[in-house]
């Protein structure tokens, strides 16, 4: 996942631009980079921010930079903002999102004109340069987002910085967050809400699915009407959205205790404790908690002054030793002790399993799990969600092909593992507790994971977890 910000002011906008960006480190990615227009022009830096924050590397830009708009990201891989010069005049662009078709819109590139890219590691193409190269198909930036919205499938919200102001576009669908703030002389636009709190921005709007505007330190225009239908991420909720931040109005942490408080009311599991893994399982297990009366506790605390994320490196195994040693116990709220744990969900279910083997070596006596979401059964289509190459990499899809004695599975029958009252759902559950060595398992329900959104269903996105488009 990644995320951008930009500010639109009448005085300098440097400090807010450098903040707003800043407060999407938690995204967990690998760049960062910040855009700037001036009394010079253009002025840009990147840097790799993969095991240092982002604040630490950007300190030396600040003080150079100056101007009064600016755009910037946290980014999953490539490098932005990217400063492009075309017959669309001089601007910088960024986005958040994911092109499944990334290689027949590069053969379309070549045929509208002889073009070319330049290619990252391993071959791969920039995305934010194929968006940029879309748009330079048309006759001004506004025609281009509309082609860029129409020819590329998965999901792009784009940010575009002129002399004059930013464009801001929210992906076809709604499936991440475009939000504007507003104070005086000034706006800003970010993927989270908490990132302009602390700035003195208060909340104007939620951009629309696909809908278009463009923004200076004193107006908004909207370019584009938004689309009736939408279908945001369900997942920034449940996990990769900040606790303090606001999706269609509703609140991240809100979301997360009324999702612990329903996994409470279907369960009958007595534990001495309940415990969330850190981060964003703690908010899910203070909503059990308050429901089922159970003491919260956390008996175990997450280090983090100096370890990077637990899914920043390319290696599997470097990512589980490192969620593994920021976990430290505490022996007293362990030691014979039944625990139910709560974390946003399981993917591999590698870090999880050691997680409970953790706690049995600590002297845990049961370790009952309860996801905050479905079973994921199928991989993301629409967002970079998860480094997985292949869908055999989730733990319920190799679970499936265990228990049907193929891979080939129609998504008939994987619909069949999804559905909560079936006997192929009941059994994978059980393998799966069996392989992780829980003592229980019980996921959240989907029709009560929607319920704790607050959304209408059609709204949200759960691909991942119903195969539903």
């Amino acid at each position: 996942m990644s995320g951008f910000f930009g500010v639109a002011s009448k005085n300098d906008c440097v400090m807010d631009l450098f903040f707003g960006v800043d407060y999407h480190s938690h995204l967990g990615t690998r760049r960062g980079g910040m855009a700037v227009y001036g009394k010079d022009g253009f002025d840009r830096s990147i840097h790799n921010i993969e095991n240092s924050p982002f604040r630490t590397k950007f300190d030396k830009d600040v003080e150079e930079f100056e101007g009064n708009i600016g755009i910037g990201c946290i980014s999953d891989n490539e490098a932005q903002p990217l400063l492009v010069n075309s017959h669309l005049g001089s601007f910088a662009i960024t986005t958040v999102g994911r092109i499944n078709n990334l290689e027949e819109l590069r053969e379309k590139c070549f045929e509208y004109g002889k073009t070319h890219f330049l290619e990252m590691s391993g071959g791969v193409i920039n995305p934010t340069e194929m968006v940029a190269a879309i748009m330079n198909q048309k006759e001004s930036i506004v025609e281009g987002i509309k082609h860029v919205q129409e020819v590329v499938k998965g999901s792009m919200s784009i940010l575009i910085m002129t002399k004059d102001g930013i464009y801001c576009a929210r992906d076809k669908y709604g499936r991440t967050p475009v939000i504007i703030g507003s104070k005086n002389d000034a706006h800003c636009v970010t993927f989270e809400s908490s990132a302009f709190l602390n700035l003195g921005y208060h909340h104007v709007k939620d951009l629309g699915p696909g809908e278009i505007v463009f923004m200076t330190h004193d107006y908004l225009k909207q370019e584009q009407a938004p689309f009736e239908k939408m279908k945001i991420c369900s997942f920034l909720w449940v996990y990769y959205g900040y606790p303090t931040s606001t999706y269609e109005g509703e609140n991240v942490e809100m979301m997360r205790n009324r999702c612990g408080e329903l996994l409470a009311k279907r369960d009958d599991a007595k534990p001495d404790f309940v415990a969330g893994v850190p981060d964003s399982g703690i908010a899910h297990a203070v909503g059990y908690a308050n429901q089922s009366g159970i003491p919260f506790a956390r008996p175990f605390i997450k280090y983090t002054p100096t370890w990077p994320r637990s899914f920043m490196p390319s290696s599997q195994g470097q990512r589980n030793l490192i969620a593994k040693m920021k976990l430290i116990p505490v022996q007293e709220l362990i030691k014979d002790k039944s625990l139910l744990l709560i974390d946003d969900s399981i993917v591999r279910g590698t870090q999880l399993r050691e997680t409970t083997e953790f706690l049995y070596e600590s002297g845990a006596k049961e370790v009952h799990v309860r996801p905050a979401c479905p079973p994921i059964l199928f991989g993301c289509k629409y967002l970079n969600f998860s480094r997985s190459s292949s869908e055999m990499d989730l733990i319920t899809r190799r679970v499936v092909r265990d228990l049907e004695g193929t891979d080939q599975v129609s998504d008939e029958v994987l619909k069949e593992y999804a559905n909560p009252d079936s006997e192929r759902y009941q059994a994978m559950l059980e393998e799966i507790r069996r392989r992780l060595k829980f003592t229980s398992l019980r996921y959240h329900r989907l029709d009560d994971m929607v319920e704790s959104i607050g959304l209408k269903p059609c709204d949200l996105c759960t691909y991942c977890f119903s195969g539903e488009e």
